[in-house]
């Protein structure tokens, strides 16, 4: 694989596993395809724009006339599938988008591979079509299931999570009817750099740092597996690597966190980084920390959002054995990282806020 496609590049994961790809310095080219909505930010490509292997190219995955180029043009030997509207709430919302992104714009993608890799019922043998998924397919588990594997029946809850169902059931189904060379993974929720702020990790640093409330919704009871995302980048590299052709890997860090333990951990975080630091005094005033007092006083208990599932986990035995990934991150040392990142990107975080980003 020297030539790959990675649609939505510009946005959380897509971003960090361009940047993880280029770091190694391979031979070929990376070519990201991002429709730079409201979440995708060429601010999270600035550090590769100049690297001689990249190419960025702004359009749409349901756009065929335009794959069909790039397919073309570049040589695209390997897909990187990444491009999804992935926010549950929004979802509930407005779900027209996520059907049109998720579904038909996977549904694009995988008649192109199939034009530009098969000629006259031959298949080339060295592509490949990685599609990123979710463990929210699978449903919600109880307080005392046994976490989700690779064999466990789809049971989405959401608006979102039924169309990302819907577009792993394409990725299979091309595999299986036209032979195309796929692997799927579905990962847990992923936290780390470039998080855009409507997610709860960094919307709660984001806005205990502006001394914002910090909504949780419910009780803050509901759990979820978290993994870091420079270690979702890593096992996505083993798929295309070593993976076999047809088969699903589920990815995750085997970190289960209620929410409200999350935004806990965050705030006495962020109180041992102000007491160790004494210029975030000022430079984030509106604090509590800033004036000595607790951060979690900003904690608010919110009416909790249609449907919501009360517990994810993954199951990473399959990819553990079989591929000999293993996450480099426990909950700790990741979210340590994750915090000084913010506090050290300040202005990416704020022209993000303030939509400046897309001007």
């Amino acid at each position: 694989m020297k030539h790959l496609l990675v649609t939505g590049g510009a946005g959380f994961i897509g971003a960090n596993f361009v940047h993880h790809w280029l770091r190694g310095q391979r031979d070929g080219r990376l070519v990201v395809l991002d429709a730079l909505t409201y979440a995708g930010n060429r601010a999270n490509l600035a550090e590769v724009a100049g690297h001689p292997a990249f190419r960025f190219v702004q359009g749409d995955i349901t756009d065929a006339a335009l794959l069909t180029r790039l397919f073309e043009q570049e040589q695209i030997d390997c897909v990187v599938h990444f491009a999804a509207e992935s926010h549950v709430d929004r979802s509930i919302t407005g779900p027209d988008e996520f059907i049109r992104t998720n579904v038909m714009g996977t549904h694009e993608l995988l008649k192109a591979a199939r034009a530009a890799w098969c000629r006259d019922g031959k298949w080339r043998s060295d592509v490949r079509f990685h599609h990123v998924s979710t463990d929210e397919v699978y449903g919600s588990l109880s307080t005392d299931a046994a976490a989700f594997t690779e064999v466990t029946p789809y049971s989405p809850n959401s608006p979102y999570s039924a169309s990302k169902a819907a577009s792993d059931h394409l990725v299979r189904a091309y595999h299986h009817t036209y032979g195309l060379p796929v692997t799927t993974s579905n990962c847990s929720n992923n936290y780390g750099p470039f998080h855009f702020p409507e997610k709860l990790i960094p919307l709660m640093l984001v806005s205990a740092l502006e001394g914002k409330p910090l909504p949780v919704y419910g009780r803050g009871e509901n759990v979820r597996d978290w993994l870091y995302v420079e270690d979702h980048c890593r096992a996505i590299e083993a798929i295309l690597e070593r993976g076999t052709l047809g088969e699903t890997y589920n990815v995750g860090g085997r970190n289960e966190w209620r929410n409200l333990d999350i935004v806990r951990h965050l705030c006495a975080l962020l109180e041992r980084r102000f007491a160790a630091d004494p210029t975030l005094a000022g430079r984030f005033p509106n604090c509590p920390a800033a004036s000595g007092r607790r951060i979690d006083s900003l904690i608010t208990f919110v009416t909790d959002r249609p449907g919501h599932d009360w517990r994810y986990a993954i199951d990473a035995t399959r990819i553990e054995r079989e591929l000999g990934f293993k996450p480099r991150e426990t909950f700790e040392t990741g979210i340590e990282r994750t915090v000084d990142w913010y506090l050290t990107h300040e202005s990416w975080w704020r022209d993000v806020l303030s939509g400046a980003y897309r001007r």
